[in-house]
């Protein structure tokens, strides 16, 4: 088998056959270029690896469809580009988080946060919690309760680092006046 197959050519293989050699050789072709262009929108090697991964494994197993008249480097962009989006808005990113989370915390242990939480009169608190926006309490949420650090936290909500530091201050600075 020459290895100048077409690109459709290398996909009706791996479709009908499920061909090996015809899926290394798309592998090695477009891997390289979609991990460059996913890096590009996530900076996360990890996931990007993972999303790589998914997306050669759907050409594999079939699930992904491939129309004959389509271009294979355009197919492989939308699988990719997609299984992207699901990994870091989805349970991808943040289901790891969560994974890692749940291995360095003790069950047993009660943490800072919870200690302070339980002393604290619900109404004052809870009122003041209710009025942030969804956005301010979602970044109190990974880096004061879940105890995520700045970065992780900007994995886990898709939002930029200095984002997460923004928000986080505009919520202490609003908790604080409104527990004044």
């Amino acid at each position: 088998m020459s290895d100048t197959r077409s690109d459709g050519e290398l996909l009706r293989a791996i479709a009908a056959d499920a061909d090996r050699r015809a899926f290394e050789e798309l592998y090695r072709r477009y891997a390289p270029w979609l991990r460059a262009r996913l890096r590009g929108r996530c900076a996360d090697l990890g996931v990007v690896d993972d999303v790589v991964q998914e997306t050669f494994l759907a050409v594999w197993r079939g699930t992904a469809r491939y129309r004959e008249d389509g271009d294979a480097a355009g197919w492989l962009w939308r699988i990719g580009s997609r299984r992207l989006v699901d990994a870091l808005r989805g349970d991808g990113a943040r289901g790891r988080l969560r994974q890692a989370l749940a291995r360095l915390r003790h069950r047993d242990e009660v943490s800072a946060e919870e200690r302070v939480l339980a002393g604290v009169e619900h109404g004052d608190l809870a009122g003041a919690l209710v009025r942030l926006s969804p956005e301010l309490r979602a970044v109190l949420q990974a880096t004061v309760i879940d105890g995520l650090t700045t970065r992780e936290a900007a994995v886990l909500l898709g939002i930029p680092p200095g984002t997460v530091k923004t928000r986080a201050m505009r919520a202490r600075k609003q908790l604080r006046e409104a527990l004044a």
